[in-house]
């Protein structure tokens, strides 16, 4: 469904990624686990022509993605989701879940979305950005990119600074939008939770994959990934 090629990637001066290889498959979910600073971020925003230069090839579903702009990226069925979020804290939960356009066909209802997240139900009216919890962001920011039609979804750091409560129902979140199709690539740092979700992890290290490994071989792998991970 989706492949990376010899990715490059450069802020200014400064080259990030060194050309990333790894693909995924549909109905996939796909952990890329690195220190900070390992070109993790870069990777999906490079995926999404969010970077000002990047070289190799991008394919999803056959069509090349590296010299198209972002919004022409996001029709083909790609979603980003920040690791800021970039809730809208002056509009209501249901306002920021309606801004996003339908970019193609498929996209989930706002019922269906208050059924995989209960919490967004009980604020949908009442509550602005700036009142909910860094848990209900969290949330809100994959809810939204739900709607708008997306197959592949790329989330950066979703479990990044929340409580272990919410982090689980983060991952039975990730688990639910995989039995409905969904596709997705997770920037993760917590392996312990990537374990719980993902089919695959790939290594990222200055800026290179230098590793994969299946879930089931995590466990086995745990002293590779801590000489990895470690500071």
């Amino acid at each position: 469904m989706f492949k990376v090629q010899g990715l490059n990637a450069w802020y200014g001066e400064s080259h990030i990624l060194h050309g990333v290889d790894f693909e995924v498959r549909e109905g996939e979910v796909v952990t890329l686990l690195g220190r900070n600073g390992a070109g993790k971020t870069t990777t999906l925003k490079s995926i999404m022509g969010l970077v000002p230069r990047r070289e190799g090839s991008v394919q999803f579903r056959g069509a090349e993605l590296t010299r198209l702009a972002p919004h022409h990226i996001a029709r083909h069925g790609i979603a980003f989701c920040p690791e800021e979020r970039g809730i809208f804290g002056s509009l209501s939960v249901t306002e920021n879940l309606l801004l996003p356009p339908v970019v193609t066909p498929g996209g989930l209802d706002i019922g269906t979305i208050y059924e995989l997240f209960p919490n967004l139900k009980e604020r949908a009216r009442t509550a602005h950005g700036t009142r909910l919890s860094g848990g209900e962001q969290q949330m809100l920011a994959i809810a939204r990119i739900l709607r708008t039609g997306a197959k592949m979804l790329l989330l950066d750091e979703p479990t990044e600074g929340l409580a272990p409560v919410i982090v689980q129902q983060i991952g039975r979140t990730i688990h639910e939008i995989k039995e409905r199709g969904f596709t997705v690539l997770l920037v993760e740092q917590n392996f312990r939770f990537a374990q719980t979700v993902a089919d695959r992890h790939y290594v990222v290290e200055h800026g290179k994959v230098i590793d994969m490994i299946p879930n089931h071989r995590l466990e086995a792998n745990m002293d590779k990934l801590h000489e990895y991970l470690g500071v």
